[in-house]
């Protein structure tokens, strides 16, 4: 909306000026500032949590924990980058940590990889799938695996994040990406020999 106001103006220019103003009145305890830049990034946050639980539920728990913790951390943001990228480090960071409890308070139901044949080729490739249904199931394999595998996975894969991109939102070494990544792959790799499928990216 902002942008569209200033008529040719740069929207992420727009948007992250009206951050600095709000993020600066929220430091002050202006609720309402804080409430402007909640709805500025929601979405974006959102579609963060989603890759992280498809509980809406849980998804909308996750969310608010972010914003909770972002509002907590004020004091810490540098303003070194842009505010949303430090929202999208602290969102990736809750929905993990997210996947490590729940990993530690159950175990994951087993996959029936039989779910998997049924939807794909003989080459292991989702076929006749809505795209959500495609979503579901690869949310389902990848539960399977330790919540760091399925974290570099979905952020390389699914988010397509480069290595760069990966380590600045985990907090990783760009070593430690690459390292990981090749780790997760394999895990992931045995997961499905099961049925004779191949991860090929």
């Amino acid at each position: 909306m902002l942008a569209m106001q200033a008529g040719r103006s740069d929207p992420s220019a727009a948007s992250t000026s009206a951050d600095a103003d709000d993020l600066r009145l929220a430091g002050q305890g202006d609720g309402d500032a804080y409430r402007r830049l909640i709805e500025r990034h929601q979405e974006h946050v959102s579609r963060i949590l989603w890759r992280f639980s498809r509980d809406r539920g849980v998804h909308e728990e996750l969310v608010q924990d972010v914003f909770v913790e972002s509002y907590l951390s004020l004091n810490r943001y540098r303003a070194e980058a842009p505010f949303e990228h430090w929202l999208t480090r602290i969102a990736t960071r809750v929905g993990y940590r997210y996947w490590k409890e729940k990993a530690r308070r159950q175990r994951m139901e087993p996959f029936d990889v039989r779910e998997w044949e049924k939807a794909t080729d003989g080459d292991g490739v989702l076929q006749s799938l809505e795209p959500d249904q495609a979503a579901e199931l690869l949310h389902r394999v990848f539960e399977q695996l330790s919540p760091r595998d399925r974290l570099v996975l979905t952020l390389r894969y699914l988010e397509q994040c480069d290595v760069v991109e990966t380590a600045r939102r985990t907090g990783w070494s760009k070593t430690m990406v690459k390292v990981q990544t090749m780790r997760a792959r394999k895990r992931l790799q045995k997961l499905l020999e099961r049925s004779g499928l191949e991860w090929n990216q």
